[in-house]
């Protein structure tokens, strides 16, 4: 017996809300980090989960903040600016907390690789694994490597595959968002190229317009 109209139409809505659904999480990735367009200032922190070293769950749950936050996003342990950027923030990363701030490092490393891909030493951040770049996607940072990029990434001996643990090829575009207790973004720096990093103390200086006070 054929399948009625209303049958058809169902169907065909079906398939129109996955093929949506595709696209909108194919368009959560930029096609480049110059065309990722990180969220602005005054925004709403979007929520998201992300993994600890030891595989549990760490959830943002903007509305319910009991501190402000300093979000720093960097692309792996594997990568030598990166190291080199959580190596200087080690100046900055004790005041922040002692000023109420919790400071959250998410990296592309799946949760085993978090500390043991780090090349810095004596780093005893609170590192989370974003390797599936969700947080990064609802930052607006997150972006695909393309045929090219991955391939010289590969000739560097970086295997996103083996290092994710995904076959995304995508990376975050090194960001810094501090975010204030209503969980408004109160402060933003991305920069496309990956080799220009913010140090400690421009960060320090726009913590302090978040939470002012004695230097």
């Amino acid at each position: 017996m054929p399948a009625s109209p209303s049958a058809y139409y169902l169907a065909w809505l079906l398939l129109s809300a996955a093929g949506l659904a595709a696209d909108k999480a194919h368009a959560a990735f930029a096609p480049s980090a110059s065309a990722a367009v990180p969220l602005e200032v005054g925004e709403r922190a979007p929520d998201f989960a992300a993994l600890r070293a030891d595989g549990t769950q760490y959830v943002f749950d903007s509305a319910h903040l009991q501190h402000p936050y300093v979000l720093i996003f960097y692309r792996g342990g594997w990568c030598p600016y990166c190291n080199a950027q959580l190596a200087d923030l080690r100046k900055v990363e004790p005041k922040l907390r002692a000023k109420g701030f919790e400071v959250i490092f998410l990296s592309t490393d799946r949760p085993a690789l978090l500390y043991t891909s780090l090349k810095a030493e004596n780093i005893h951040y609170t590192l989370l694994s974003d390797s599936e770049l969700r947080a990064a996607q609802a930052f607006h940072i997150a972006y695909h490597l393309t045929d090219k990029e991955y391939s010289e990434e590969l000739k560097w001996g970086v295997d996103l595959e083996k290092t994710t643990g995904t076959t995304n090829h995508a990376l975050p575009v090194p960001s810094v968002f501090i975010i204030d207790r209503s969980g408004a973004i109160r402060f933003r720096y991305s920069n496309p190229d990956f080799r220009v990093r913010l140090g400690a103390d421009p960060l320090w200086k726009a913590a302090l317009q978040v939470v002012p006070g004695p230097d």
